[in-house]
């Protein structure tokens, strides 16, 4: 008996465990009926189980069966609009012929040196030009049209030259100037410049040759050190002029345009330093 299993649960054990004590009382039923119940248990989470995995399964085929009612379809009315029509092309108008001078034309190209058996054309008299003008073929004149000069005359091209707004002068009528003249930039200077710490304890000074544009609203831009004692130097310099108030621009032909500037910047030690 003792080296058989040991098994608790079996009615056999409980009667010997609960001999002689009152069976009525609830531990013996608990005991009594556990196999009973834990399988029980067992079987209803089995099926609790399969029953969730099998959740979506169940209801795609319910609803496979149940008939779905037909879908109703809106129709809107759309009310298209026209393509636009198709654009006329531009008709180039014929070139016209220029208006008739008021002064009779003579044709008088320029002069091309040739020996005199290539020559075709005669050139036209001193007689001819004190009745006419000279162009750049006979032209007969109307005495009674307008005489317009803002218009090319003949068949002649005439570009319109225009300025390059970007282009940098070298020289200006006008010069640039910081605000208030070299006295107010003097003191620019000596209130925000920096000397350096290393050319300070070395006793290095002299100048610092910079050179920069100044644009039409008055900024400084393209700043170069042209030559400096040392690096150091001339790097306060740029720094000093990147923070400058905007100058006066150059001015040229009455309006403002960029203009390059150079200018020296000298660092000087005291005699108490």
């Amino acid at each position: 008996m003792l080296g058989s299993k040991l098994d608790i649960l079996k009615q056999e054990w409980i009667d010997v465990v609960f001999t002689g004590r009152n069976k009525n009382y609830g531990a013996y039923e608990l005991r009594r009926t556990n196999p009973k119940n834990t399988n029980r248990a067992l079987l209803i989470g089995i099926i609790f189980f399969v029953f969730v995995i099998s959740l979506k399964t169940i209801i795609n085929k319910i609803e496979g069966l149940i008939p779905k009612a037909p879908e109703k379809v809106k129709i809107s009315e759309v009310v298209l609009t026209p393509p636009p029509a198709e654009k006329k092309k531009e008709e180039i108008p014929p070139p016209q012929e220029p208006p008739k001078p008021k002064v009779d034309q003579v044709k008088f190209p320029p002069p091309i040196v040739k020996p005199d058996n290539e020559v075709k054309e005669e050139p036209p008299t001193v007689q001819e030009l004190k009745v006419a003008d000279p162009g750049q073929k006979d032209i007969k004149g109307d005495p009674n049209a307008d005489i317009k000069i803002d218009e090319p005359v003949g068949n002649s091209d005439v570009k319109q030259v225009t300025e390059d707004v970007n282009k940098v002068y070298d020289v200006v009528e006008v010069l640039p100037s910081f605000p208030g003249g070299p006295d107010k930039f003097i003191a620019y200077l000596q209130k925000n410049m920096r000397y350096p710490a290393a050319d300070r304890e070395n006793n290095v000074q002299g100048k610092a040759v910079m050179q920069f544009v100044v644009e039409r609203d008055g900024s400084l831009t393209d700043i170069k050190v042209v030559r400096a004692p040392t690096q150091a130097m001339g790097d306060e310099a740029t720094r000093v002029l990147k923070s400058s108030p905007k100058w006066k621009p150059g001015i040229q032909n009455g309006r403002p345009v960029r203009a390059q500037y150079t200018i020296p910047i000298s660092f000087t030690l005291s005699g108490d330093e």
